[in-house]
């Protein structure tokens, strides 16, 4: 909405998205306000969804040119460009505001820092492998 003032009270936003040849990566997020839909142009893209608790099950897919896939709202997802060529696809959301959660991001990035005990105990990891997490640079991709 922010690039096509049209958008706006329309309820809908559009994404161009292009990956880097073999590992370009949209990491595991979610849009809390928003369903997507994903089409690929061109290349392979490997994707996924995990479906909500208890269940947690893994969904996931290859799109070849022409294929779509749906990432249902508020569940964390994710893109990886398996193939050697560049993926270029386009993202359809159903809000003009769909807002995004990148899960390392909001977990290990967060700002003041999520208490190191949490996280050692959350993930049962060594807790100096959680200080290194929170002390790596998270990047915001939105």
């Amino acid at each position: 909405m922010a690039q096509i003032l049209g958008l706006n009270t329309f309820s809908i936003s559009l994404v161009r998205i292009d990956y880097a040849p073999y590992g370009g990566l949209n990491p595991p997020y979610t849009h809390p306000r928003a369903t997507e839909i994903l089409m690929v142009l061109e290349g392979t893209l490997y994707v996924g969804f995990v479906t909500s608790n208890t269940d947690n099950r893994l969904i996931t897919k290859v799109l070849n040119p022409g294929d779509v896939f749906v990432f249902p709202v508020g569940l964390i997802h994710f893109q990886f460009n398996i193939g050697n060529t560049k993926v270029v696809a386009f993202t359809g959301l159903s809000s003009q505001n769909p807002g995004v959660i990148t899960i390392a991001n909001a977990v290990f990035g967060s700002n003041p820092p999520i208490n190191p005990d949490v996280l050692t105990k959350a993930f049962q990891l060594d807790k100096n492998i959680v200080t290194y997490l929170q002390s790596k640079f998270w990047w915001d991709n939105n």
